[in-house]
């Protein structure tokens, strides 16, 4: 038999080299030279040696202290300032927020000299408090009002320029993300209702929790007169309201207004309070809710919407399609708007 000892490799055996000689240290602590701060300018310098750096310092990260938690959810230091995006400069603040001490937050649409109509800028600030409510454990839950007594919101201001694609098959809504679901906020919404609310307005109230309402309050949609759709606004209010009476409001266009007496016996408005009384009201309603657990409130808010978050959405989808088809042309909309009658009968 062969034997495959000599096809293996010889094994070498080599000394291990010698050990370097022992450093000679001195007595005494090592003094180190400082070295010169480098970098460019507007950058940190960097860190100096024999220093520990501070946790998150100079990397635009929060510290230890203010990335405590204080509950679940909550997004802290300059992860929850990401979602609060500044304003730009000079740019007129139309939303203005306010966190009390019992767990409410009061959202106040702040353009009464125009009705508190939505333009672009408005709508961005909107979506913007939505979000930081989300991530504010202080805030459980809120009260939307509107400026002023003529009006709680008109929908978008019609001075607002929004392009829009050349393809009939796409639509850029700028009221989509003014509410508070489409922003993903399961808190409980209370919309206090003082004046007009028509149009766009639907989009807030039709993603409340419910409607609290003074008497001088009026509900409308001009859409059609307008030879507009009433698509999205129909939608969120046959939602809220008996079929025909949503269907009423939004055929007969300006010719008709809801009354609050109307709206609280049809069921849009659950309470209905003296002219003025309106916020009041709702913000005692949001403190009972306030003081109750949250995740139990969030989760039954959350419940109570995906009971009809089906056909609301199946809707909703249809919306953009329909409005492209239906829409008269812009010039012939201005027409419209010029010619409007003034006249109309509260009911």
């Amino acid at each position: 038999m062969a034997s495959d000892v000599g096809a293996r490799p010889h094994l070498v055996v080599r000394p291990a080299p010698p050990a370097p000689p022992a450093r000679l240290r001195r007595a005494g602590p090592v003094q180190r030279r400082p070295r010169p701060a480098r970098g460019r300018p507007g950058h940190p310098p960097r860190r100096q040696s024999g220093q520990r750096p501070r946790r998150g310092a100079g990397l635009g990260r929060p510290g230890p202290a203010a990335r405590r938690r204080t509950g679940p959810g909550r997004l802290r230091g300059d992860r929850a300032r990401r979602h609060r995006a500044p304003l730009a400069a000079g740019a007129a603040v139309s939303v203005r927020r306010e966190v009390r001490p019992d767990g409410v937050a009061l959202l106040t649409l702040d353009r009464p000299e125009r009705h508190n109509a939505i333009d672009l800028a408005t709508a961005g600030q909107l979506t913007e408090a939505w979000r930081a409510f989300r991530f504010d454990d202080a805030v459980r839950a809120v009260v939307l009002t509107g400026a002023g007594e003529r009006a709680f919101c008109t929908g978008i201001d019609r001075s607002a320029v929004v392009p829009q694609p050349a393809s009939p098959y796409s639509l850029d809504d700028p009221l989509l993300g003014i509410g508070p679901k489409s922003a993903d906020l399961w808190k409980p919404v209370i919309a206090a209702v003082g004046g007009m609310a028509c149009g766009g307005a639907f989009y807030l109230l039709g993603e409340a929790e419910f409607v609290v309402a003074s008497e001088n309050a009026t509900f409308f949609d001009p859409h059609v007169s307008y030879g507009m759709v009433s698509a999205f606004e129909t939608v969120h209010m046959a939602q809220r309201m008996p079929f025909g009476e949503a269907a009423r409001m939004a055929l007969t266009g300006t010719a008709e207004r809801l009354s609050a007496r109307r709206a609280y016996e049809v069921g849009l408005v659950s309470e209905l309070t003296p002219p003025g009384g309106a916020t009041a009201a709702a913000l005692r309603a949001a403190a009972v809710i306030a003081s109750w657990p949250a995740e139990p409130v969030q989760g039954t808010v959350r419940a109570l919407w995906a009971a009809r978050e089906a056909a609301r959405q199946h809707a909703l989808a249809l919306a953009p399609h329909l409005i492209s088809l239906g829409n008269l042309p812009p010039a012939a909309q201005a027409d419209l708007f010029e010619g409007r009658g003034r006249d109309y009968r509260v009911r």
